[in-house]
């Protein structure tokens, strides 16, 4: 791809077109049109080729596209080609949960330790917690590819700085909170509360 820049919008859609694929390919089903795709996202066909050939097409005309190429193909352009490790830091009621959660595993994404100011339980499920002042130690000793933010909002920001001291290049934020990070550091920030807020705006407008 080289320097090109690509849409936030066309980046968002490729998790949709991995998921759809990974489904059609559970089904059996071995070709599918760039039309059938745009059905399953609710865009047009054409834009369905337009997000593709960003990065090189993929289809043949007149036949489309095969469903194992392009998810495999899809999984590289993502990064999920290779597995990584994640830490979480909070293990409130979120940071449990997402530690809990089995199909990240299933998925390349190994939740290895949790952090927390105050250790009420030694393990979550089989992911070991400490306490924050081992944290340095830890990314020092075993590295971390994603860290996740799972804190109280008055303390993501210093918590995020923290892990970019420590060299953590990829946050993942459920703080409601956006965080401001240098520009060679990755971050995703959930907001589920503007989630639920789409929600209730599409409810009332039904």
């Amino acid at each position: 791809m080289g320097n090109k820049v690509i849409s936030e919008a066309v980046i968002k859609r490729l998790p949709r077109y991995y998921r759809y694929l990974e489904h059609l390919e559970q089904e059996g089903v071995t070709k599918v049109s760039s039309g059938t795709l745009a059905g399953m996202l609710g865009v047009t066909a054409s834009q369905v080729r337009q997000d593709f050939c960003n990065f090189g097409g993929f289809g043949q005309h007149g036949y489309g596209y095969d469903v194992a190429y392009l998810k495999r193909k899809l999984a590289e352009i993502l990064g999920l080609d290779r597995p990584y490790d994640m830490i979480i830091i909070g293990a409130g009621n979120i940071g449990r949960a997402l530690a809990g959660y089995k199909n990240f595993a299933a998925e390349g994404f190994r939740v290895k330790a949790l952090f927390d100011v105050e250790v009420k339980d030694p393990l979550v499920g089989d992911v070991p917690v400490y306490g924050m002042d081992k944290l340095a130690d830890y990314v020092k000793q075993n590295g971390c590819d994603i860290a996740v933010i799972a804190t109280q909002k008055n303390v993501a920001s210093d918590v995020a700085g923290r892990l970019v001291a420590l060299g953590v290049k990829s946050l993942w934020n459920f703080a409601p909170i956006d965080l401001e990070v240098p520009s060679d550091v990755a971050v995703e920030n959930i907001a589920m509360s503007e989630s639920l807020y789409v929600l209730s705006y599409r409810m009332k407008n039904k």
